[in-house]
Formats: C-alpha cells, structure tokens, sequence
C-alpha cells in the first residue's frame, strides 16, 4: 500500500489544473507545468482536491503511483512558491558572474568555463562567490544546480571548488612528515 500515493494533493487559490488524455497541466502565478503520466494510474481533481489512482496492484502500478503523485505535488508547490537552489563558491581567486544567457565560472582552470542557462530559471549571483537558481520545475532546478558543481567538485583536501550552500564538505589530512 502507497502511503504517498493515497494522500490527496490540496489545490490552493490561483492554480488551476488540468487532465485530459493522460496529460497534466498545472497553471499558476509562477509559471505553467505539463507532466504526461502513465496509463497505469489515473489522475482525478475533485473541488479543490487532486487524487492519484491505480488502476490495479501490479508491481508496475504500485511503483509509478506514489511517482505520479508526488510528481503532481512538486509542479503544484512549484507554480505556486517555486523552488529555489543556492550555490557557493569557495576557493582563492575563485569567482562567477553572469553575462546574458551565461553564467561564466573562474574556479582555477587556464580558461574561464561558460554555463548557458535554461531560459525557464532564473539565475542570480547576489555576490560573487554565490549563486542562486530559481524556478518553477523542480528537476530543472535540481538539475542546472548539480551540472554546475560537477564543473569543479569540492575536493577533500582544501575544501575549494563549487558546492551547495550548507553542505558539510569532509576535510581529509594530508601527507604529514614521520620520524
């Protein structure tokens, strides 16, 4: 039994949703969401209520419904406060800036590396060690956050590299002299 899948999805004000032929449409003040979910369950709104269904208890059936609802939750949650990814640089001379449509990274290569960034997020660099991506998708947003810290990992020894802000990064020792 699909604890997830059988809670039902409260609809605040302002968002309107859609199901016809097995396609979602989430409409709201932050944007507009579209998810295709699979025959297997079916998606019901009810008044101000969304409920996910199974149509039976197949292993697949049983997989993809508490999938599809919390699918359907994060693109309400999305289109109504939207989701937010905040980004550190940490190391010396280390530094980003945005330049159009591209978030352009100094962090200790010859070249400077260039991000092109999504035009459904928005990107900020409130200063230049930290950068924020916002949106209303929140794989989009998950998604351009992890392609920019795997430009430059944070590495064990020092700590420097791009890393989400508030994650612990575990500093190893180095080599030390022995007697």
């Amino acid at each position: 039994m699909s604890r997830i899948g059988n809670k039902p999805i409260e609809v605040p004000g302002g968002v309107t949703i859609g199901v016809a032929d097995g396609k979602i449409t989430v409409e709201g003040p932050k944007g507009k969401l579209d998810f295709t979910h699979r025959p297997e369950v079916a998606v019901i709104v009810e008044d101000n209520t969304v409920v996910v269904k199974r149509e039976d208890d197949s292993r697949t059936a049983r997989e993809l419904h508490g999938l599809t609802r919390a699918l359907v939750n994060n693109m309400v949650e999305g289109v109504t406060k939207g989701f937010e990814r905040r980004l550190e640089i940490v190391g010396v001379g280390y530094l980003c800036n945005i330049q159009g449509d591209t978030l352009q990274l100094r962090v200790g290569f010859a070249n400077e590396l260039h991000q092109t960034i999504p035009k459904e997020l928005t990107v900020t660099c409130p200063d230049q060690t930290h950068i924020v991506v916002q949106g209303c998708d929140k794989q989009q947003v998950t998604q351009f956050a992890a392609e920019v810290r795997s430009l430059r990992k944070p590495e064990p020894y020092k700590g420097k590299g791009i890393r989400y802000q508030g994650e612990h990064v575990k500093i190893k020792p180095g080599k030390s002299a022995t007697k």
